[in-house]
């Protein structure tokens, strides 16, 4: 039946007033609020290092580190025997980023957990917080959420501060369906947010648990690089479909390179933690 077109303009404006859940209404006003669209990549390998800074590496006994331009962390491969990832967890301290030497423009970077990625790079399902500081030295912080491909959207409901103790955590229910929670120990608020997959080729596999600081993409383009000192992701686990936990113990270690200069330097002194620390300029 067609409608008239007063009809149609009293269901638009119910429609506006309608109260949003966790679909896809609640999460474009989220992004919208944040001002850009900011999208975590799958890894991006870096090519590999010549000259000096090689050397320097190659001096360090470094060798065994893989190299990304924008990811910098940890990364669990499923074996083989058909098991897969269905969560990831951490803690970490909120940094208060800086910016880099001879910075121009404002900096941020990203401390996150996720599933799927590295070796699997059709989807992301991923929870974490971004730090950010300005030219004029002001520090914001984002807690987020995120199903690659599509776009990170805000949390609200929940205060960041240089100093808090963060938990995140994912958790798929099935290929196509999971779970992000934030939780601030420090203040006792928390977060969550149930997500599907934005298409029926982004579909988990379930192949990598990850914990990771990464450069990610706003706009378009990477976001420079802020100094972010150290993120330390302790308590580190990862659930595994036979019902088993696993830490990070036979974790790929991946460091940022950017322009033939390493950025970061990980460290899994642990079989639950992960230590990224920012060496760039």
């Amino acid at each position: 039946m067609k409608l008239s077109i007063a009809a149609q303009l009293l269901l638009a404006a119910s429609a506006v007033a309608a109260p949003s859940g966790h679909g896809l209404t609640s999460r474009v006003s989220r992004r919208t609020g944040r001002g850009v669209e900011r999208l975590t990549h799958p890894k991006i390998p870096a090519p590999a290092l010549t000259g000096d800074e090689k050397s320097r590496i190659e001096q360090a006994n470094r060798t065994h580190v893989d190299y990304s331009s924008n990811w910098g962390g940890a990364v669990l491969t499923a074996p083989p025997s058909g098991t897969t990832f269905t969560s990831v967890s951490a803690q970490f301290t909120v940094p208060t980023p800086q910016l880099p030497s001879g910075a121009t423009a404002d900096s941020s970077a990203s401390a996150w957990v996720g599933i799927d990625g590295d070796t699997y790079s059709a989807a992301i399902l991923q929870t974490g917080v971004d730090f950010t500081i300005s030219t004029a030295g002001d520090v914001s912080y984002d807690a987020w959420y995120e199903w690659f491909p599509d776009y990170a959207y805000d949390f609200s409901g929940i205060d960041i501060s240089a100093g808090d103790v963060i938990q995140v955590s994912v958790s798929s229910s099935s290929s196509s369906a999971g779970t992000c929670v934030i939780e601030n120990l420090t203040s006792g608020q928390q977060v969550s947010q149930d997500l599907t997959a934005p298409s029926s080729d982004s579909n988990l596999g379930g192949q990598n648990a990850e914990w990771i600081v990464e450069d990610f993409d706003s706009n378009g383009s990477q976001v420079p690089f802020a100094n972010f000192g150290t993120i330390q992701f302790t308590n580190s686990a990862a659930g595994v479909s036979d019902g088993s936990t696993v830490g990070t113990d036979g974790a790929d270690v991946l460091d940022i390179q950017q322009n033939n200069v390493v950025l970061t330097d990980v460290e899994v002194p642990s079989s639950s933690e992960v230590d990224v620390t920012y060496t760039g300029p």
